[in-house]
């Protein structure tokens, strides 16, 4: 991945997100922010997948210290809408897995909306629900 390649992952971000099923109201400019914010972190790990010329899809994602093994944590991961279904998701996931793989990380993790088709899809790809782990959040009143 390449800095010049947020503005299109940005496009792509609005598109899959802003709709009925995930609830997002994202715009080009706050999406750009969120991915360079990513792009520029210390550890950053980044894909994109093309198709000819264009981006298709794109992951996101930091290696993540740990005490005994680091692992590569996905922060977001994405593809076209009209590209999906296609094996194109599990291509990105496999390079995430090589890339874990020649590092000699543990694994990867991430989190991801249970109400959405997504937790099937890396289910699907060999990922498993970790019930050691709580995610939690406080919003402000």
């Amino acid at each position: 991945m390449e800095r010049a390649d947020i503005a299109a992952c940005a496009d792509m971000l609005c598109s899959v997100y802003n709709n009925e099923q995930w609830q997002c109201r994202w715009t080009n400019t706050v999406a750009a922010e969120h991915l360079t914010d990513f792009f520029e972190m210390k550890k950053f790990v980044g894909y994109v997948l093309e198709e000819g010329k264009e981006v298709a899809g794109a992951v996101f994602a930091h290696e993540k210290v740990w005490w005994n093994n680091s692992e590569i944590f996905v922060e977001e991961m994405f593809i076209k809408p009209e590209q999906q279904r296609k094996g194109y998701g599990s291509l990105l996931v496999e390079q995430v897995e090589k890339d874990a793989e020649e590092r000699g990380f543990a694994g990867i993790t991430l989190s991801t909306n249970k109400y959405a088709p997504a937790p099937n899809f890396y289910r699907k790809n060999g990922f498993s629900d970790c019930e050691h782990v709580l995610f939690m959040a406080k919003e402000r009143a």
